[in-house]
C-alpha cells in the first residue's frame, strides 16, 4: 500500500489533530530530527522487555490506524524488517505489533483503562518487509524516556524478537511543549534503564515533522 492511500483510509475520523496535505507532505519533507541511521549495519536489533502493558489479544486489533478515541498530534510509523540470517533482506510476511501509551502515559487494557483498547494494533509485512502505523506520538509517565514497543512473530504467532525504539529528544522537547502533553519527562533517554546499554541502536533512524504537521517515523528492526 503506498503511502498516500494508505493515510487517506487512516486518517478519517482524526478531525482537527491534522489535515491530510499537511501529514502528506511532512512524508516527504526531511525537515525534523533525525538520529544515527542503521544504515548498512546489519546488527541484530536489542532484545527489550515487553513492559508491564503488553497487547493481550493482539489477533483482534489487525489494523493500520491504532488511534481509536485517543487524541495528540499524528504519528505515522513505519518500520521495515530485515532477516540478518538472510543477509539482511527484507522479512515478508511477518506478524508486527505494537503499543504505547496515550498523550497522558496511559495504556489501553490495563489499570482504569481495561475496557480500552486503543494505541495497540498488527499488521503483517510486505514483500518490502514494511508495515505501517497511523499513531499519535506518545506522552510518557514515570521513569522512562518516550517509546515504542514494538514484537515480531512468526506467521504462527511465535516471537522471534521484543524491541522499543527511542525518540530524539529534541523533537519529543517540541511535542511536549504543546497544549494537552504534559511537559518535559522526568527520565532522559540516557537515564532511561531499558535504554541505558543500547540507545543507539533502539533510536528511531529518522523523525521528521512538525508539531502542525505530524511527524514521520521510520526504524528497522533486524531479526536473527
Amino acid at each position: 500500500m503506498d503511502r498516500k492511500h494508505f493515510l487517506k483510509q487512516g486518517l478519517w475520523g482524526l478531525g482537527s489533530i491534522i489535515a491530510l496535505p499537511t501529514v502528506v507532505s511532512s512524508c516527504s519533507k526531511d525537515n525534523g530530527d533525525s538520529s544515527n541511521s542503521s544504515g548498512g549495519n546489519c546488527a541484530v536489533s536489542p532484545t527489550e522487555t515487553q513492559g508491564p502493558f503488553p497487547i493481550r489479544t493482539p489477533a483482534q486489533y489487525v489494523r493500520a490506524s491504532i488511534i481509536g478515541d485517543r487524541i495528540g498530534i499524528a504519528l505515522l510509523i513505519t518500520l521495515t524488517i530485515h532477516d540478518q540470517s538472510n543477509g539482511c533482506t527484507p522479512l515478508a510476511n511477518v506478524l508486527v505489533d505494537v503499543w504505547q501509551c496515550d498523550k497522558d502515559g496511559l495504556y489501553s487494557q490495563y489499570a482504569t483503562q481495561t475496557n480500552a483498547n486503543y494505541l495497540r494494533g498488527r499488521q503483517t509485512t510486505n514483500t518490502n518487509g514494511q508495515v505501517s502505523f497511523i499513531s499519535i506520538f506518545p506522552g510518557w509517565y514515570p521513569g522512562r524516556a518516550p517509546h515504542l514497543h514494538v514484537e515480531i512473530l512468526t506467521p504462527s504467532g511465535n516471537s522471534i524478537l521484543v524491541t522499543q525504539i527511542a525518540f530524539p529528544v529534541s523533537t519529543y522537547t517540541a511535542v511536549y511543549a504543546t497544549n494537552g502533553y504534559h511537559g518535559a519527562p522526568d527520565t532522559s533517554n540516557t537515564q532511561d534503564s531499558i535504554f541505558s546499554d543500547s540507545l543507539n541502536s533502539n533510536m528511531a533512524d529518522s523523525v521528521t515533522g512538525n508539531n502542525t504537521d505530524g511527524y514521520t517515523l521510520l526504524k528497522t528492526i533486524t531479526v536473527a
